[in-house]
């Protein structure tokens, strides 16, 4: 029988899986879904499982009408203490339990086929979950020891995500480079500087090829938290005046509009007491459109099909100087040109923070740019153009490449097998 391992790249948009072959000594194929779970409205006391995972809790969802649990970026409770578990159908499930679900499902589609029930993985974790929190990223990688445990993994290792990046770069290489690895996911933005040697390619010990890493708790979806910020909140009424009293008019408060800006804070609207102050400040400012909006997207829980139109704007601007930011449902309707100028311009903070966290890493490190060889940019937000114009500002002089922006992690990872050895 055959022996295989898996590299696992568990991500906050996209999660993927390398098959990889420990005798040919080769990728036997990748698997990539999204980080997507879907619970049915309707509990089925037959079935086992009243979820899908992936594409298919897409297509659920909406087939569903948008009536059940969507759960999206479940990565980023791993590091939440204040996360303990939510009740879904009367069950209780942990920050461990949801990410064993994708796990498993990614294990599931790769056993079959292998034919075989592999249960040695390789498993990819940001350099910081939370921003350089020892106690969070202690429980963070805790939670995901467990949850592979869960899947059916018995055999598992962590490796740093920009550092499988690194090793899937290496085996395109022809001669040693000093590289900077960047790794721009949904969630987080990690670097790793080493050195890469395609005759060092399955080599034991690679520790002394690993010169610095450090990670900021920055990625795509904060990109796409103040997109929604600036330009979705305004058409759910974010300036909406009411008057509860007579002759006293105030602003509906900016904290509600926070919390549809980021998905895992959507849950901020099941408390009685905040659906009773949005019910009084619809009547009090004499039912403005707008502020229904606000109503019918937490009512018709809309929140993830809302964020689809705007990962399709930032995904046009990436080829594109404008795009539409369209989206028609259940009457809210918004048709907005956005310019590529204006785009870069409301991400232009977060792009600043990772700006600032470069320079920081290279002069902690004392990495002088004239020592990189080769710069080497993955995950879905490094084909954002702010990044893009971040990388060739700063190092004019290098060469900068990309692989598979959603396997290539994967794929290192899978090429980690050495980690066992230890």
């Amino acid at each position: 029988m055959k022996k295989f391992l898996y590299g696992i790249d568990f991500g906050t948009t996209n999660s993927a899986l390398a098959i990889y072959d420990e005798e040919a000594k080769e990728i036997h194929s990748t698997i990539i879904i999204p980080s997507l779970i879907y619970f049915y409205q309707q509990f089925s006391a037959t079935s086992d499982k009243n979820y899908v995972v992936g594409e298919d809790a897409i297509t659920a969802y909406l087939n569903d009408d948008m009536k059940g649990r969507f759960i999206k970026s479940v990565k980023q409770i791993l590091s939440r203490s204040s996360f303990s578990e939510t009740r879904i159908h009367n069950k209780r499930y942990n920050a461990s339990d949801l990410v064993a679900i994708i796990l498993k499902e990614l294990k599931d589609r790769a056993d079959q086929l292998i034919g075989q029930d592999c249960r040695k993985a390789v498993i990819g974790r940001p350099v910081f979950f939370d921003d350089d929190d020892v106690k969070k990223d202690t429980l963070a990688q805790t939670r995901l020891n467990k949850a592979a445990e869960i899947a059916g993994f018995e055999e598992i290792r962590f490796q740093f995500e920009p550092i499988g990046a690194a090793f899937a770069y290496e085996k395109s290489l022809v001669k040693k480079e000093n590289v900077l690895v960047a790794d721009l996911g949904g969630g987080t933005t990690d670097f790793t500087y080493l050195v890469l040697d395609p005759e060092k390619v399955g080599s034991k010990d690679r520790k002394n090829d690993m010169m610095a890493n450090g990670g900021i708790y920055i990625g795509g979806d904060s990109f796409d938290s103040a997109f929604m910020w600036e330009k979705g909140t305004p058409y759910f009424g974010k300036n909406t005046q009411y008057e509860a009293t007579p002759g006293k008019v105030l602003t509906v408060p900016k904290s509600l509009f926070v919390n549809i800006c980021s998905w895992e804070q959507m849950n901020f609207f099941n408390g009685l007491r905040i659906q009773k102050d949005i019910e009084d400040y619809y009547y009090f400012s004499g039912n403005d459109r707008k502020f229904k909006n606000l109503i019918t997207l937490i009512e018709n829980n809309l929140g993830y099909s809302v964020f689809q139109s705007i990962e399709k704007t930032k995904i046009t601007l990436t080829n594109a100087d404008t795009a539409k930011f369209t989206y028609h449902k259940m009457g809210i309707d918004i048709d907005e040109k956005i310019g590529l100028a204006d785009y870069e311009q409301i991400i232009g903070k977060d792009v600043d923070r990772i700006a600032n966290y470069l320079d920081d890493f290279m002069l902690k490190n004392n990495i002088d740019p004239k020592n990189i060889d080769s710069l080497f940019l993955t995950g879905g937000t490094s084909m954002v153009v702010s990044i893009q114009k971040l990388f060739k500002n700063r190092f004019p002089h290098v060469n900068l490449n990309s692989g598979d922006n959603f396997k290539s992690v994967a794929k290192g990872l899978a090429y980690s097998g050495y980690l066992f050895d230890n």
